[in-house]
């Protein structure tokens, strides 16, 4: 008999999907909050993800919704079940867009998150909230970010960042009254097996600005060694996520899932460079010229780089991984190094040029 039921937000979207695939293998059963306009491609997900786990399909159900509804949108049958049944929530739905505009940040990170957290205080049986937020609720904070840090007035580069923080701030108020684990990724890339991605952006940039000419724009480092970009495959954070799913030790915790050992812009760019012409940059551009240069009118049609992810190749922010280390050490999950994958998320940009 199955032990728990998760009520997941943000299916079929890359990480609930693989998160979900993950789960199942436990034989659980599952509800999916899913946005009506998605519910055939969730089917289709749903479909897969039973047969690649020997999960009936009975197993799953999808629930018609909306977080940024009352309720979440659900109807009043299914949202009686869901706060009967429900023992494991996890909130994942949220607009992952530098560029998003600021009413729309607002309704969807943290309107939806404030109607999520209304939903949980309402779950009967509730054992375990998981919320996942990202690291860059720092904003423009420089230095070490501590995992039990997050008030400050540095302000934010864009509306993904601020409300992504005034979100998580809503939720750690209420780690007093539920039993609730916040989850905050760095930059997430493919898987660290297979490479697949669902978004190009990140180090994407960088890969696919190489890509445009590699035995040329590989002899110019464009990174330095005051920056670091920290990067994690999607597969650690899943893996991370599933291992804590139902740990009690948890509970309470604020956890950075960060590489505790991430490379300069130079190093990543070296890397990239070295497997997709063997051999690294002969020269270093200055880090003020390249900056200044990344921000001139033509540059992302030229570099592939947007203008709103300039300042994370240039931002001297670091992440704590202590208390996400200390917990995930006994489940045997920690993140692997960007260079025992470098060349696999290579490997996929090159042979998916466009992303479906």
């Amino acid at each position: 008999m199955a032990n728990e039921t998760f009520f997941i937000t943000g299916f079929p979207g890359f990480i609930a999907s693989r998160l979900l695939r993950r789960l199942a293998e436990s034989g659980d059963r599952f509800m999916l909050l899913v946005q009506p306009a998605l519910a055939a491609q969730a089917g289709r997900e749903l479909s897969n993800i039973a047969e690649q786990t020997g999960t009936p399909l009975s197993h799953f159900e999808i629930l018609p919704g909306d977080i940024t509804e009352p309720d979440l949108g659900l109807a009043q049958n299914d949202l009686e079940r869901a706060r009967s049944g429900s023992t494991i929530l996890f909130h994942l739905a949220a607009i992952y867009d530098l560029a998003v505009q600021q009413e729309l940040a607002l309704r969807v990170n943290v309107g939806g998150t404030r109607n999520v957290n209304h939903f949980a205080q309402s779950l009967r049986a509730l054992r375990h909230y998981h919320y996942v937020s990202t690291c860059y609720v720092a904003g423009k904070r420089t230095g070490r970010i501590f995992e039990n840090e997050l008030r400050h007035d540095a302000g934010f580069r864009n509306y993904y960042e601020e409300t992504k923080y005034l979100a998580e701030g809503e939720v750690e108020d209420l780690k007093s009254q539920l039993p609730i684990t916040i989850h905050r990724p760095s930059v997430v890339c493919g898987d660290s097996h297979t490479g697949e991605t669902a978004k190009y952006d990140g180090i994407y940039y960088l890969i696919n600005y190489l890509l445009k000419w590699p035995s040329l724009l590989s002899n110019f480092n464009i990174g330095n060694d005051d920056v670091s970009l920290n990067l994690v495959p999607v597969d650690f954070v899943v893996e991370a996520m599933t291992a804590l799913a139902t740990d009690r030790s948890a509970v309470g915790m604020t956890l950075q899932l960060a590489d505790p050992n991430p490379l300069t812009t130079r190093e990543l760019f070296n890397l990239i460079a070295r497997s997709l012409v063997g051999k690294e940059a002969r020269i270093t551009v200055p880090a003020r010229l390249v900056e200044s240069s990344l921000m001139l009118p033509p540059s992302p049609a030229l570099s592939g780089l947007p203008h709103r992810g300039v300042p994370y190749f240039f931002l001297k922010q670091s992440y704590d991984t202590t208390q996400a280390g200390q917990l995930l050490a006994p489940h045997g999950v920690n993140c692997p190094p960007f260079s025992s994958y470098v060349t696999t998320i290579v490997d996929y940009a090159m042979s998916h040029p466009h992303l479906s």
